[in-house]
């Protein structure tokens, strides 16, 4: 990624990396790529050590039993990608970071047009929130070892395992609403 003067550094956009998603069977179970964490806490460090700006998503459930409730501790944001300073926090009650917040104004005050996004779940508020954000005219790149999922099952009753459910979103995404990208590619000096 080159640093230039005339174009504002891309956003990091980190999406629900909330403690609740640690239960993995209350979210179905399997969750694909345990490393995801590790990436986004590399892209947050890369972030921070560029002075560069990062934003914070995180989804407050309108279900009072959900485990992503503000008031609940399992609704933090886990320690190791926190925001620090002045990094901006954004309260979501539905599945794009964009509706009910000031997302979109945040970016277009930074004159931040280019939007990098890393999170949970890769089929829900990842792919809600990049889509908007691709039909928003934001330039997109979704770090997708840096996102994971869950097994899903099917209206009809069938199991998705989540690696396919997580590469069958990235693969809807790709070229359409985003590029597609891993951590390395985004690590330069």
């Amino acid at each position: 990624m080159t640093d230039t003067t005339d174009t504002p550094p891309p956003v990091l956009l980190l999406i629900d990396w909330q403690k609740g998603f640690r239960d993995w069977d209350y979210w179905g179970g399997n969750r694909n790529n345990p490393a995801a964490e590790q990436h986004a806490a590399a892209l947050l460090d890369h972030w921070r050590a560029k002075g560069w700006p990062v934003a914070h998503a995180l989804h407050h459930s309108l279900s009072p039993d959900s485990l992503l409730r503000q008031e609940k501790p399992s609704g933090a944001i886990i320690p190791e990608l926190a925001p620090f300073g002045e990094e901006a926090v954004f309260v979501k009650r539905q599945n794009s970071a964009f509706v009910g917040t000031d997302l979109d104004g945040f970016l277009r005050r930074a004159q931040a047009p280019q939007l990098v996004i890393a999170g949970l779940t890769t089929n829900h508020c990842v792919s809600t929130t990049v889509r908007m954000a691709g039909n928003m005219d934001y330039k997109v790149r979704l770090v997708g070892d840096a996102c994971a999922t869950f097994d899903r099952t099917g209206p009809d009753g069938t199991l998705y395992e989540a690696a396919l459910v997580h590469a069958m979103s990235l693969s809807d995404l790709h070229n359409e609403f985003c590029q597609v990208v891993a951590t390395k590619d985004l690590l330069t000096p």
